[in-house]
């Protein structure tokens, strides 16, 4: 089968944080089940910082997975090459799949899908959730108006968990929908603590608003007062002016020695990290899945996750506690799960992501999507051979 991934944004572009890795792993996944992926992205890695990649030809992963940077001549992913470079792409494709609702190439790809013909598979990736920090939401249904008018016919909408299902539903009633959660890779770990030490608390993922981390510097000022022995990392990267706005509460509040902001982390970074960790909190106020509790539990570090994440199983396999986000109910989980058998926990996660969430796993749950939406039962449709030479151009 060949897929064609589109996406504003691709590996190694991880400024943009979760959805980059699971895209990237999924067509790495894809690949390995026999499929041919080709991957048509731009180079941008943040508002202000574009890519050091070839943007003139397709850069070939693996043998069978190749990816199409264009040039973003504005912010927010906005390509003219990719504009052009779509409906040979798209006529290649047996399916299509769309990642992103609110960017450019999103109405584009709906309607160079409809036109050829081209079944679709969609991934919002938590966009149609909403928090009270929502915004612009007026201009987001006036976007979504478009997608629908846009939309092929044979579309599904691919959520990463039940919540996430029916708030996509909500906003798109007569598309069909599938749930598939994202995959995890499990690594070695190489953990120790040495007794008497204090609680290494972890926060890791993109710095922003939604994600809660004001709570969770309110409930260590509370942690503080009541004497428990604490330490948080701050690992990750956002907006400038949010990163000065988080150093400035975390001085305010007097927890300069006890939290520390290291930016974002990568690679052997990244595994250092949550091999140091006793406890990872994502406190965040709404997620479609998560990704760092999958990374954390892998990685055997137990899970303190808001109930604005999908991930009320933690309680239910061992391995960590599912609460609100508000700084008194994350102190105390924080207190409680303190006094726990960490290291047990931490195995029960593991054993978990391996059992349920390995990205081979997941590969074959997508491609039985991709076949839910096969070709042959597109009326009118036509197979095309068209070969790398005549994409890359």
């Amino acid at each position: 089968m060949r897929i064609l991934h589109v996406t504003p944004s691709f590996a190694p572009a991880w400024s943009y944080g979760g959805p980059i890795y699971t895209v990237l792993h999924l067509c790495e996944a894809l690949v390995r089940a026999g499929c041919d992926v080709r991957v048509l992205t731009t180079d941008a890695d943040g508002p202000r910082k574009v890519l050091n990649v070839d943007k003139k030809r397709e850069v070939q992963f693996s043998e069978r997975l190749r990816v199409r940077y264009c040039r973003r001549s504005m912010p927010d992913a906005v390509s003219i090459p990719l504009l052009r470079l779509l409906p040979r792409y798209v006529r290649w494709a047996d399916v299509v799949h769309l990642t992103a609702i609110y960017s450019f190439p999103t109405i584009p790809t709906l309607m160079a899908a409809k036109i050829s013909n081209k079944p679709l598979v969609w991934s919002p990736r938590g966009s149609l959730q909403r928090w009270e920090g929502s915004t612009r939401p007026q201009v987001k249904a006036v976007w979504e108006r478009i997608c629908r008018a846009a939309a092929p016919d044979k579309l599904i909408l691919h959520a990463t968990s039940l919540e996430e299902a029916e708030e996509s539903r909500s906003h798109f009633p007569s598309a069909a929908t599938n749930v598939i959660a994202n995959g995890v890779d499990i690594p070695t770990v190489n953990r120790s603590k040495r007794p008497g030490e204090a609680l290494r608390v972890l926060y890791l993922g993109r710095l922003h608003p939604k994600k809660g981390i004001d709570n969770l510097l309110a409930a260590c000022k509370l942690l503080e007062s009541r004497g428990v022995r604490f330490t948080l990392t701050i690992a990750g990267s956002g907006d400038e002016s949010y990163e000065t706005t988080l150093k400035l509460e975390i001085d305010r509040l007097g927890l300069s020695d006890s939290v520390k902001m290291i930016g974002a982390v990568e690679g052997e970074a990244k595994r250092a990290t949550f091999e140091n960790a006793d406890l990872v909190v994502v406190p965040s106020y709404t997620e479609n899945f998560g990704m760092i509790v999958a990374e954390a539990l892998a990685h055997a570090v137990p899970v303190v996750a808001s109930k604005g994440t999908p991930w009320q199983r933690l309680e239910e396999i061992g391995c960590g506690l599912w609460v609100e986000n508000d700084r008194e109910t994350l102190a105390d989980a924080i207190t409680r799960i303190s006094r726990l058998p960490l290291e047990e926990m931490g195995q029960k996660g593991r054993r978990w992501m391996v059992d349920e969430f390995s990205w081979d796993r997941i590969a074959s749950e997508m491609l039985d999507c991709y076949r839910s939406l096969a070709p042959g039962d597109v009326p009118g449709y036509e197979r095309r051979t068209i070969g790398p030479e005549r994409l890359d151009v």
